[in-house]
């Protein structure tokens, strides 16, 4: 089976790595400043985490100051580089710029931006409400163009900048239970084609990473990790488990630094090729009723 180099480290919850097995050169993104949404919990706080062990100071931001308070301590405890903590709600683009404003007076620049904050629940179209649908969408589609956005404005239009997105491979085949989830990173991934046109010629590089089923996360949990089958289903995965957190943030090292420099537009899919395998279930509803 193959298997993470930093698997036996993996934890589930948002602590940090007891030891961290590098790949990339430990300064690869030494001098860089990334802000990370949704950076407190989850993948994004291990992709804040591996960004700082390569030498990166980071911001990181959510609807619950007091998450990415406590966040912050942990990273800047684990890894000796600075990470400062800020509450916005993406949805709302004076508060988003007034953020971007916070982070560029505390560190005098912004490198680096990964729009991870999102919302997900499973739920069938016929239970899904008119503002659930939306709620969705205002997070992940409008959210990721609004962060972007103001940092465009105030940042990156003049010194150019990396931008990674987190999307998901729901839309590829249409999941059960995942409409919304799967319109609004169907969006992210078409959004990050047009902004790789417009904008490469100012410096900017912009990319997607679609994450595949993760363990250890909330996401797991509530997205069917406790159903019945849900350890067989690993078997149909062509990996045979389920991918860490490390391998999530160890592919935005990637996109961040120059390893990657001439990628721009781009979804890179880190899923053990789950997509191109995986039993699409249209009774998953049944499935949690009995599992959940």
């Amino acid at each position: 089976m193959a298997c993470s180099r930093n698997a036996a480290n993996e934890k589930d919850g948002d602590d940090c790595l007891a030891e961290y097995d590098y790949v990339f050169q430990p300064n690869i993104l030494r001098n860089k400043v990334a802000f990370v949404t949704g950076g407190g919990s989850g993948i994004g706080f291990r992709i804040t985490e591996v960004l700082m062990r390569h030498g990166c100071k980071t911001a990181i931001a959510s609807r619950k100051l007091e998450r990415v308070e406590a966040a912050a301590k942990k990273l800047e405890e684990a890894t000796g580089v600075e990470c400062a903590a800020f509450d916005v709600d993406v949805r709302q683009p004076e508060r988003v710029e007034k953020t971007v404003d916070k982070i560029l007076d505390r560190f005098g620049k912004i490198d680096i931006l990964v729009n991870n904050a999102a919302g997900n629940f499973l739920s069938p179209i016929d239970g899904l409400s008119y503002n659930a649908f939306k709620t969705v969408m205002e997070i992940d589609t409008l959210g990721t163009f609004n962060v972007t956005k103001a940092l465009y404005n105030k940042w990156f239009k003049e010194h150019g900048g990396n931008i990674i997105n987190i999307s998901a491979t729901v839309a590829y085949k249409g999941r059960s239970m995942q409409l919304h989830v799967g319109s609004a990173k169907a969006a992210i991934d078409a959004m990050i084609k047009h902004m790789a046109v417009e904008w490469g010629k100012k410096g900017i590089r912009i990319n997607c990473i679609a994450p595949g089923p993760v363990g250890g996360t909330e996401g797991m949990r509530r997205l069917g990790g406790r159903i019945p089958g849900a350890e067989q289903a690993k078997k149909i995965i062509p990996l045979q488990r389920w991918g860490f957190k490390t391998e999530i943030a160890d592919s935005a090292v990637f996109l961040a630094s120059d390893a990657s420099s001439y990628v721009a537009g781009t979804v890179l899919v880190v899923d053990g090729g789950d997509w191109l395998t995986s039993t699409n279930l249209p009774h998953m509803a049944d499935l949690l009723k009995s599992g959940m």
